[in-house]
């Protein structure tokens, strides 16, 4: 019998923290206050959650052999022999029924949602068994999974997303990304072992360049968005570009986590304990808010 805790730790819920990118659609689309547009973005995102805990499992049964070798790694379920390999796979496809049995519920474009889901699943399928060796591939199909789910999000509310979004949310991805393979380079420099195949094709120069070039034109599509004559029309307000302010602290915390502290190896993590970084976020939310439905 297979304890909670062991099937927690193989599907991992701290993360589904990541999945809340299908909320985004509503969040800028502001329609925050449709109750029918908050019903529909909470199924996509547990679909999501499902899908990625299917992936997790399907991760970790290809990781087996290298995360028992790993200090870190060799507590996972499977790893460490809470979970046998049989029932990993049973929990994955358990998980898969779930996502698309709360798919079920929406009332617009489900298939459209559906086939969007899968094509993630089967994208990140194919990152577990091979892509993930490949850098610089590897964080371009993990911060264009995040994209799916902004997709997925914006298909369940019907609402048109801005090109300037779409890049942006790949954008930030990206440079959270390359953010954790930083951490991926300092411990391979400090053993002299890879943590990954493909760290060896990433040093912290080219990793200092891809995250300040990301950071950077992350910040001028946000900006763009911001001043966009679309936007500007639908949200009836001009001054949303002073949320910029927020973004820039933000991205600067990011990178002072990343390049000073060296703590970037989780960006999920870093989110749920840096007091600073929610703060901002926070606030960027708040001054978000008052401008679409206040000011």
């Amino acid at each position: 019998m297979v304890k909670i805790e062991a099937i927690l730790k193989l599907i991992r819920p701290k993360q589904w923290l990541k999945n809340v990118f299908v909320f985004v659609p509503m969040f800028f689309g502001g329609s925050l206050l449709d109750s029918v547009d908050v019903i529909a973005s909470v199924i996509v995102f547990f679909a999501f959650s499902f899908i990625a805990s299917s992936v997790y499992c399907f991760n970790d049964i290809v990781d087996l052999e290298a995360d028992r070798q790993h200090p870190v790694k060799c507590k996972r379920a499977i790893a460490s022999g809470d979970v046998s390999v049989t029932q990993a796979y049973a929990i994955m496809a358990l998980m898969l029924v779930l996502s698309l049995l709360t798919l079920l519920l929406l009332r617009v474009n489900r298939v459209e949602v559906m086939m969007v889901i899968l094509a993630y699943y089967l994208l990140n399928l194919g990152y577990c068994a091979r892509l993930k060796q490949y850098a610089i591939l590897d964080v371009c199909i993990i911060a264009f999974g995040f994209v799916l789910r902004l997709l997925a999000g914006g298909l369940a509310t019907e609402i048109v997303l801005s090109k300037w979004i779409v890049m942006m949310t790949f954008l930030i991805t990206l440079f959270l990304s390359f953010a954790k393979r930083r951490d991926d380079v300092l411990r391979m420099n400090e053993t002299g072992e890879a943590p990954r195949k493909n760290t060896i094709r990433y040093n912290l120069t080219f990793i200092n360049q891809s995250i300040t070039i990301t950071a950077s034109v992350t910040l001028v599509c946000y900006i763009m968005y911001t001043v966009s004559p679309v936007v500007v029309s639908r949200v009836h307000t001009d001054y949303l570009y002073l949320t910029s302010i927020f973004v820039i602290i933000g991205l600067l915390r990011y990178i002072q986590i990343a390049v000073v502290d060296e703590k970037s190896g989780d960006p999920t993590k870093v989110m749920l304990r840096d007091r600073f970084m929610q703060l901002i976020v926070f606030l960027w939310a708040v001054s978000f808010l008052f401008i679409i439905y206040i000011f």
